[in-house]
């Protein structure tokens, strides 16, 4: 915040350091409302006094909207490819392809059904700049400022956005108590409340510098569309909640968010359109755990971190996805990571142990791979994995392990020459996933099953004319006004149908089936 926004000239800058005087800090008493050090810092959220101790006195705050995760455990949320590749900007930032368009701004790009139509994101505001190497190549250079955890609010907005009715129009309220619990922070004692205010404020507004344009195909019976480049979320407004100490400085001790989904709502979360078949409403299931899962291991297994919010979405297409590792490694550290490891031993030696170290956190939290035992063979599996047959009962491991020294490849032997040429050939055949995530993707894939059963009985009613309708009428001596009367219907439609006029819906098809034993 520049230093002529304090009214009283209390913001004190040293080597680039902003602090508050608090003698000369009154909290804008007299010039606003709210102190304008706290509403402006995006990032921190700066008090002119020490912290408060105790408890806080409570006030009238907006009332929020309804609190997420009802059972504690799940929640639906919008889970269309535009959340998808927005979540993982978020996530694996500058390891995605960046590319710098003709007015010289930063892009990820998408293409979407084979290149016949395309989805463009852009990060506003984030300072986020490109070099020139030389003529042909760019480099991200600031994109490291945004935060992984910021995926975790991104899915949160997601997942209100799905509860609303028409959430391009309508906002929904989140203050940072909900943001609280549902990132597991109200356990984290070891932080102030300053500390969790700032950070969340943080978090909050990183999804909302993203920005999309979308260039659809059609697709089925819902017709192309192009939406021009616009927010993914808007933060229409950040309310500060302060609390006065005896000495009369306020103390920013509560926040709430009013939030509205983009324009790209319309066309992907849209329940009534939907139905016409004229726009998509794109859904999954967003366990809790997730979010806390992010939040706990983002530092120290940061990959863990990309795979998990990766695979949130990758799994709802089925369990049966065959994943090779080349496309696990190259989302978890990125693509020059990858490139480098395959020119450099050393580097390889690293890339290895730190995948399958994140693999096992993976397992941990219960989300166990699968390894193809044809392209992913015992021999070049992580140790954990080989070891997860180990009896606990001590007399069974001593037998495992005296069975396990009489073999020619034991476990406990280094791996193969060759081990990264064959881990880039390899396949994990599907994730293990924990049991909320496991029952959810059952219900998705009978759901998905009824789907195609249908769209395959309409597909086959679809094949009866006009002329074999008016055929089958004749052989049985029915007149036109005799099968209207028999079906319900008018002459006029019998003879509309007849004619190629109008095309018969899936119930009046199997009407006509049944009256006239047509096959089918």
């Amino acid at each position: 915040m520049p230093q002529t926004q304090c009214p009283t000239g209390a913001i004190v800058v040293d080597n680039e350091q902003y602090s508050i005087n608090p003698e000369l800090c009154n909290s804008c008493e007299g010039y606003h409302e709210e102190p304008q050090c706290v509403v402006h810092c995006s990032i921190s959220s700066p008090v002119p006094t020490l912290p408060k101790k105790g408890r806080y006195k409570a006030e009238t705050r907006t009332p929020t909207s309804s609190d997420l995760f009802p059972d504690g455990k799940h929640s639906p949320f919008a889970s269309s490819i535009v959340v998808w590749e927005a979540c993982n900007i978020l996530a694996q930032r500058q390891s995605l392809p960046w590319t710098v368009d003709t007015e010289g701004q930063l892009i990820y790009q998408r293409s979407i059904k084979q290149g016949q139509g395309s989805i463009s994101f852009g990060i506003k505001d984030f300072g986020c700049t490109s070099q020139t190497l030389n003529d042909d190549v760019k480099k991200v250079t600031d994109i490291p400022a945004m935060d992984i955890r910021a995926a975790c609010i991104h899915l949160i907005y997601a997942a209100h956005a799905t509860v609303i009715d028409k959430p391009w129009e309508q906002e929904f309220v989140i203050s940072d108590q909900q943001i609280e619990r549902y990132l597991g922070l109200e356990k984290r004692k070891d932080l102030s409340k300053a500390t969790k205010l700032s950070l969340i404020k943080n978090l909050a507004q990183q999804p909302c510098q993203i920005t999309t344009a979308i260039d659809w195909p059609q697709q089925g019976r819902i017709n192309s569309f192009s939406l021009p480049e616009s927010q993914l979320w808007h933060i229409l407004k950040i309310e500060h909640h302060f609390s006065e100490d005896s000495t009369g400085c306020k103390h920013l001790v509560g926040l709430t968010f009013r939030v509205r989904a983009g324009i790209w709502a319309k066309y992907f979360l849209n329940k009534e359109a939907c139905k016409e078949r004229t726009a998509f409403y794109q859904y999954g299931i967003l366990p809790k755990s997730v979010l806390t899962t992010v939040m706990s291991i983002w530092q120290q297994h940061e990959g863990t971190a990309r795979m998990l919010l990766w695979l949130l979405f990758k799994t709802k297409m089925g369990r049966e996805q065959r994943l090779t590792v080349p496309t696990l490694m190259r989302l978890a550290y990125g693509e020059q990571k990858v490139r480098q490891a395959s020119s450099f031993r050393e580097d390889r030696k690293r890339l290895i142990k730190t995948f399958e170290s994140d693999l096992e956190v993976l397992s941990h939290y219960g989300i166990k791979p699968e390894f193809d035992p044809v392209t992913y063979p015992l021999e070049i599996q992580p140790m954990w994995a080989k070891l997860a047959g180990l009896p606990d009962d001590g007399d069974a491991a001593l037998d495992f392990w005296i069975d396990d020294g009489s073999k020619h490849q034991r476990l406990t032997d280094r791996g193969p020459r060759g081990k990264w040429n064959m881990l880039m050939n390899a396949r994990i055949l599907w994730f293990e996933l924990p049991q909320e995530w496991d029952r959810h993707l059952a219900e998705f894939e009978k759901q998905k099953l009824r789907y195609t059963n249908k769209r395959k009985r309409t597909k086959k009613l679809s094949t009866i004319c006009g002329e074999q309708i008016m055929m089958a009428r004749k052989n049985q001596q029915l007149s036109q006004r005799q099968l209207a009367t028999m079906l319900g219907k008018s002459q006029s439609w019998i003879r509309d149908i007849e004619s190629g006029r109008f095309q018969l819906k899936g119930e009046d098809q199997m009407l006509l089936q049944n009256v006239l034993g047509l096959g089918g």
